[in-house]
């Protein structure tokens, strides 16, 4: 794509960066065919293309967003299917980041819209406030129907429809200290222990300590680490994304330094789409770059790191049969696609695919809070997918895509690392029957 920004826009080297990426694109429109909200609304602007042509744009001439650029850009999940299908290797990732930090610093949004992005911010990445968000989502529910009629309400209704009916307490294993593993040691990592994830399943994490720590590894969970930076990074407030990288940098880096680590263990895919492309968020800081690249690339996803340990034979051999679906942030951002079947199955499970695996749930950290309708059909058509595997039960490896997910499946929906802890001698899985755990034949 030929561009034609002035040497002084170039200066800017956030600029710069968008520029080389706009010039590798081709405008093939490989990418439409994979894009969840092209596929959806059908409209070319919501295709990766049609933004690209919009922040082309909007770049070029140095301008403030408006409210089609707004809209356009809004309706993006940051899914990255589009970068897989790239024949071109256009990072839309960082086209459309940045893109989002220039919305947020040119465009005054609608009042109760701001309100909304605002109090998510204020919320969400705070495990206290979240926690305390969630007890009171009981006293808004009488007025669901109210918030459904008024579009500019509409998120505070989905909010209240993901809240769940109770709250698990807090995991004691959150606090900051070493787990050891047991027997002959096998490695250190560190864990992330994160936001709304460590509210919504604390029992991910438990359970991950607790299969690391029986397969010989010691696990740390870093004094004064917190939320990734996600979920505001995905709404351009990079002040806070920023903040929230460099305070996990220093955690980490302290680890590093006071016994070394293999590795960064993370959960939740969505959150290591973020940490590993923290070399990127922070290049331009000379007192975080080098740190910042050495702890993205020491993030894993927990089923990245188990793929290379050499397992034992698992205590139980189910045949249950696993629906397995792969989250956009595991799949496009971090390009996992084999690790987490092959765990299954050598476990085993009988792992089935649904159809359509490439689009995203519909979750995309806050997309189903700020656009629910779109969400909600993305949900529809994912649950009608996996449901026609004829499988038992859902194994995924993000927080978002459970709680999705789970709000329309007739199935139990599980994080694949309970299965895995289950199949080596674990416990079984909250909320997942003996009867669906059975042997398939």
């Amino acid at each position: 794509m030929q561009t034609n920004f002035s040497a002084a826009q170039l200066a800017d080297p956030h600029v710069a960066e968008s520029e080389k990426i706009l010039r590798k694109c081709v405008h093939c429109g490989f990418c439409t065919a994979t894009c969840p909200t092209y596929v959806t609304l059908g409209n070319e602007l919501d295709s990766p293309r049609g933004r690209i042509y919009l922040i082309k744009d909007m770049l070029e001439n140095g301008r403030p967003a408006d409210k089609e650029i707004v809209t356009h850009i809004d309706r993006c999940l940051s899914c990255l299917a589009c970068m897989t299908t790239c024949p071109s290797g256009v990072n839309y990732m960082h086209l459309v980041d940045h893109a989002r930090a220039h919305i947020q610093q040119t465009y005054k949004r609608p009042l109760l819209d701001r309100m909304t992005r605002a109090m998510l911010a204020f919320v969400l990445p705070y495990p206290n406030r979240f926690r305390a968000a969630l007890k009171l989502a009981g006293l808004g529910r009488p007025f669901l129907g109210l918030f459904e009629k008024l579009p500019a309400l509409r998120p505070v209704a989905a909010m209240l429809k993901l809240a769940p009916a109770s709250i698990p307490p807090a995991s004691p294993l959150a606090s900051p200290g070493t787990h050891a593993g047991k027997g002959e040691r096998r490695g250190r990592v560190a864990i992330l222990t994160g936001c709304a994830q460590s509210v919504l399943d604390p029992a991910i994490n438990e359970t991950t300590i607790s299969l690391l720590t029986k397969l010989g590894v010691e696990v740390v969970v870093p004094e004064g680490e917190g939320c990734c930076g996600a979920l505001v990074h995905h709404m351009g407030r990079e002040g806070q994304a920023l903040a929230s990288a460099r305070q996990n940098v220093d955690a980490w880096t302290r680890a590093i330094e006071q016994g070394g680590l293999d590795a960064i263990i993370i959960t939740a895919s969505g959150c290591g789409t973020t940490i590993k492309d923290y070399g990127f968020m922070l290049r331009l800081d000379p007192a975080y770059a080098e740190k910042a690249a050495r702890v993205s690339a020491l993030a894993k996803d927990v089923t990245e790191y188990l793929a290379a340990l050499d397992l034992p034979e698992p205590v139980r051999k189910p045949g249950t049969v696993v629906a397995y679906h792969s989250a956009c942030s595991m799949q496009h951002g971090q390009k996992i696609t084999r690790q987490p079947k092959e765990l299954l199955a050598k476990a085993g499970f009988v792992v089935r695919e649904p159809h359509e695996g490439h689009l995203c749930c519909g979750s995309a950290g806050t997309y189903n809070i700020l656009q629910p309708e779109i969400s909600a059909k993305l949900r529809d058509r994912k649950v009608k997918n996996i449901e026609a595997t004829g499988a038992s039960v859902v194994a995924t490896g993000n927080i978002g895509c459970i709680t999705q997910i789970a709000s329309a499946a007739k199935l139990p929906v599980v994080h694949t690392i309970k299965l895995l802890d289950w199949a080596y001698g674990g416990p079984k899985p909250e909320g997942v029957s003996e009867r669906v755990l059975a042997a398939a034949e």
